[in-house]
């Protein structure tokens, strides 16, 4: 696919990990839709990052655990449609265990790491042109093979936005391709800090974490090569081999 002048939607674009994706996007000459839910602040600075690289921006707030919101979100677009680009980077990462998780907290988990991409991806699918090609990027993690002791809620719906994505690459072939990307150790969850990774360093074979920077390129490479759908690439230094 060529990026020059398409349109992307990023989901939690405003910082983080998604931040990445979105400045990378329009530095590869897209136009994005920059999607936020309690971010407004940095949905803001990050919009004019975009505007800054040249390109334009429309920025829209949304509870994507709301199925409902998915028409919308795409809708946002306007005059950047058609949205030939979706990356579902928005997450969750509660503490829960399988012996402590509520029925409300699984239920929120779920919404956000998988009800909101799957009926977000069904709306891109819907909106894009019959006549286009498009391609979806989902953002999961490696520990969905050795799960999290202490984020139960997390690791079961990533494991079934793994399925989610081969399942999606299948049913959207030839048109839309869907991929995914697994994250390692590259940015301390919230309340952590260096350290915390620092520590996570020692036990992956590469001796060192990843950065947003490197996530962002292996998306780029996902929407650039029309070879590749349904597959989930690793970004994790090769932690699994531990």
């Amino acid at each position: 696919m060529e990026l020059t002048d398409t349109t992307a939607l990023v989901t939690g674009g405003a910082h983080r990990v998604g931040k990445a994706i979105t400045l990378a996007l329009a530095r590869a000459g897209c136009d994005m839709v920059l999607h936020y839910h309690s971010s407004a602040g940095p949905a803001e600075e990050t919009a004019a990052e975009v505007e800054a690289l040249g390109r334009r921006v429309a920025l829209v707030r949304a509870d994507l655990g709301d199925a409902s919101a998915a028409p919308t979100v795409v809708a946002a677009a306007g005059d950047l449609a058609p949205v030939r680009v979706l990356v579902n980077s928005a997450a969750a990462f509660p503490d829960d265990r399988l012996v402590d998780v509520t029925p409300g907290a699984w239920q929120r988990t779920l919404d956000t790491n998988l009800t909101g991409p799957v009926f977000l991806t069904q709306a891109f699918a819907r909106a894009l042109p019959a006549d286009m090609d498009g391609a979806v990027v989902n953002v999961t993690d490696w520990r969905t093979a050795r799960p999290y002791p202490d984020h139960f809620s997390y690791t079961v719906a990533k494991g079934a936005l793994d399925t989610f994505t081969e399942a999606a690459a299948g049913a959207l072939a030839p048109r839309i391709r869907v991929n995914g990307v697994a994250l390692g150790a590259i940015l301390p969850p919230p309340g952590r800090d260096g350290a915390y990774l620092r520590e996570l360093a020692r036990d992956i074979p590469v001796q060192r974490v990843g950065d947003p920077g490197l996530v962002a390129d292996t998306v780029l490479h996902l929407l650039g090569n029309d070879f590749i759908t349904g597959e989930i690439v690793r970004i994790h230094g090769g932690a699994h081999l531990v």
